[in-house]
């Protein structure tokens, strides 16, 4: 086992998932020669040539249509999008045409394209390059939506993203991309793609979230640790379909519930975990669902980001709440 960063460890699974299937291939801008902005797919191109990992014109919508057509013809297509605010010129492309084609086709033609997409801040980046665009993807019936928040997700995530027969967009948590390094076995047994896990084990307060948050959840916990409180974590990893089990089991457990993202908190992820875990555990709720968000205005500038974004007060302020009831 080594001790590798996000970075390296999605390098790592790209590789994996281009030697294991020759129809694999990267597209996106600079991903080839530079390796990306990131530097996620650095050497690949070196290595599997340029046909196979394809610097792109700055053309979103071309990327995501040429991806179609590609899919169409049998091969698995990997766009990165270089940051999360340049999705949008290949919105159109993603809802109209990728989520709908295996629809339209009654099942004839499937769409095995991965979309990366770098999201959240933290970076002190200028505007466009600090996004959380999640819920507008996971709103679209027909793409699958996940979220790494470690290097081990990333490594193992990535490669069934890309082994995955219908659309996936994955979320990586820019922030995270240099920081902290984990072990990775790579003869290990990966959980299921599309399941949540519980990451640290309470039984006071449950506290839900995915990406560049659970790092700030798991600080939340450790420092109400301090005072007596047992809060339990869960890191969603996939926000469509949502896998609600272990959340709905630790609520009724616990009988509290704070839902943490970057993104702001009107008609975000958390409504939609809120209102499941109120509809399915309201008998065994002591206090309201709520919620801890970004601020509901566009992403500020670099130098105010960190008083925009849900930091620890902010999350114990919610779990203060929770308490108060």
């Amino acid at each position: 086992m080594s001790k590798v960063t996000l970075a390296k460890a999605l390098n790592s699974g790209l590789r994996k998932a281009m030697e294991a299937d020759d129809k694999v291939v990267i597209m996106g801008e600079d991903v080839g020669r530079l390796g990306g902005v990131f530097r996620i797919t650095d050497g690949l191109q070196k290595d599997f040539g340029e046909d196979r990992v394809i610097d792109t014109p700055l053309a979103e919508s071309g990327i995501l249509g040429t991806a179609v057509g590609l899919a169409i013809r049998g091969y698995r297509p990997v766009c990165e999008i270089q940051f999360d605010g340049f999705v949008y010129p290949a919105y159109d492309q993603i809802v109209s045409q990728v989520a709908k084609m295996h629809f339209r086709t009654q099942g004839k033609v499937k769409m095995p394209i991965v979309v990366r997409i770098p999201f959240g801040g933290g970076i002190g980046a200028v505007e466009h390059h600090s996004e959380s665009p999640e819920a507008q993807f996971a709103h679209t019936p027909g793409l699958k939506v996940v979220a790494c928040s470690n290097p081990v997700d990333g490594y193992w995530m990535i490669q069934q993203a890309i082994a995955c027969d219908d659309p996936v967009v994955f979320l990586e948590p820019k922030r995270q991309y240099h920081s902290d390094k984990a072990e990775l076995d790579e003869t290990a047994s990966p959980a299921p793609l599309f399941t949540s896990r519980v990451v640290r084990p309470g039984s006071d307060l449950t506290l839900v979230s995915y990406g560049p948050r659970v790092k700030a959840c798991l600080a939340a916990a450790e420092a109400a640790a301090q005072e007596g409180r047992s809060i339990e974590v869960i890191d969603l990893r996939t926000l469509s379909p949502l896998d609600l089990g272990p959340v709905l089991d630790s609520v009724r457990r616990t009988g509290r519930a704070v839902v943490v993202h970057e993104a702001h908190a009107n008609l975000g992820m958390g409504a939609e975990v809120a209102a499941r875990v109120t509809e399915q555990c309201f008998y065994s709720l002591e206090a309201p669902v709520l919620r801890v968000g970004g601020f509901d205005t566009p992403y500020p500038p670099a130098r105010i980001e960190e008083e925009w974004l849900p930091d620890l007060d902010r999350v114990l302020d919610a779990v203060d709440r929770t308490f108060a009831f």
